[in-house]
């Protein structure tokens, strides 16, 4: 990189999981290879064949008194600022979104979120309120029953005045917002754009994946031999783009470049991946064009890594196709082995983690449960972190029901004169 150009940079990242309330408490967990799970609190697992996820704790009480309306927003709207405001702190921004502040300060800024289910837990919980004594039964609970009320909530609580748009895409969405959000900072339709997703568990979800027999009863375990499914997590993610330009002309740090975006769709099978790969693999190269870099520049993957067996296998072909004979040595980060699948936050949350691993030079680790799977030869970083502080580029993939795919690249910001 000879220099800021045209360059979007990551200025601020925001974070909700299993691990914690914070960008801090996610990337102190994802190091020490601890995961999130435990017993399902949100509501009553009995009813289902399994009962663990990695469910959010508590929010922090400062921000129920921060957030005006709180009683009438969803959980996920409720992840949804909180990750927000994180992330537009940590990008030296909060004063242009303070209370009274006009569309975030000088600058056009628009907000694009990925999510699933919105308010579906809350619709969920009015359904059994209205079926058990209809007065009981709280109009206000829809509210945010929509799939764009996270990204809205988010709108109205920074007073953002540009585009405000929530993609739909199962677990490729968040991954698909943060592609459009590159697109219109790079067009100079907005200056600052702050996207991410939200979802937070419900039962619509949990029961159908159970029902699918695609949900492991322990926790997830990508690429091994005894894989038996997905686990869930929930949650919210946020990074806020920029032009590089602008933020080096205040003095502030980029995290990372969100350097390329690409999708495709296998156009396949309703829930099972095209088994060759190439519908992923079409979205990785279309991330790597976009971005101007070829797959030797890649350093590691965050891979989508579910755990399913067909998931995985795929997921594989489509590695091998991107990276030939390199992908059996090419360093994979599972992130969802230790947060779950976060469904339409997923390819957010792990854009957030690849940032953190490009931000400081090492890969967090997954525990090696069970024995390797023969047939996919990859380097999943185990046990311990592993340093990488030369690592430049990283591709981070999200492969959804359907077949939608998107790929997203970032490259480490090392200066100027790099």
């Amino acid at each position: 990189m000879a220099g800021a150009g045209g360059l979007v940079a990551v200025s601020g990242i925001g974070a909700v999981c299993g691990l914690g309330w914070g960008a801090a408490p996610l990337w102190e967990g994802l190091r020490a290879a601890r995961a999130g799970f435990a017993p399902i609190r949100r509501f009553d697992p009995a009813r289902h064949r399994t009962r663990l996820a990695a469910e959010a704790d508590d929010p922090p009480p400062e921000l129920r008194r921060a957030c005006p309306g709180w009683r009438r927003l969803s959980v996920a709207d409720r992840f949804a600022i909180f990750a927000a405001l994180e992330a537009v702190s940590g990008a030296g921004l909060a004063a242009r979104f303070a209370e009274g502040a006009e569309g975030g300060g000088d600058g056009e800024v628009g907000v694009w979120f990925g999510s699933s289910t919105g308010g579906m837990l809350e619709s969920e919980l009015f359904f059994s309120d209205f079926l058990r004594d209809p007065r009981r039964a709280r109009l206000s609970a829809l509210v945010s029953q929509q799939v764009n009320g996270p990204g809205d909530a988010v709108a109205r609580h920074l007073g953002a005045t540009g585009p405000v748009a929530t993609l739909s895409s199962a677990c490729a969405s968040g991954a698909l917002a943060l592609g459009v959000a590159l697109e219109a900072v790079r067009s100079g339709e907005v200056e600052i754009a702050i996207a991410g997703g939200s979802d937070s568990l419900c039962q619509l979800t949990y029961a159908g994946f159970n029902a699918l027999r695609s949900v492991d009863e322990g926790a997830c375990r990508p690429f091994r031999a005894d894989r038996a499914g997905m686990s869930f997590g929930e949650g919210a993610a946020v990074l806020v783009l920029e032009p590089l330009a602008r933020v080096l002309a205040r003095g502030a740090e980029p995290l990372a470049v969100l350097a390329g975006a690409g999708s495709s769709c296998d156009a396949h099978h309703m829930t099972a991946p095209d088994p060759s790969g190439q519908g992923a693999a079409a979205a990785v190269e279309a991330a790597l064009a976009d971005a101007g870099l070829p797959p030797e520049a890649v350093d590691f993957v965050n891979v989508h890594g579910t755990g399913t067996p067909l998931n995985d296998a795929a997921e594989w072909q489509a590695l091998r196709r991107v990276f030939g004979p390199r992908a059996e040595g090419l360093p994979l980060v599972a992130t969802k082995a230790l947060i779950g699948h976060l469904l339409g936050c997923s390819g957010a949350i792990e854009a957030v983690a690849t940032v953190l691993c490009l931000h400081h030079g090492e890969l967090h680790p997954v525990r090696a449960d069970g024995e390797a799977d023969p047939d996919l030869p990859v380097s999943l970083v185990f046990g311990e972190p592993l340093p990488l502080p030369g690592a430049r580029a990283a591709v981070s993939t999200s492969l959804a029901f359907g077949g939608s795919n998107a790929a997203l690249v970032f490259s480490r910001w090392t200066g100027p004169a790099a």
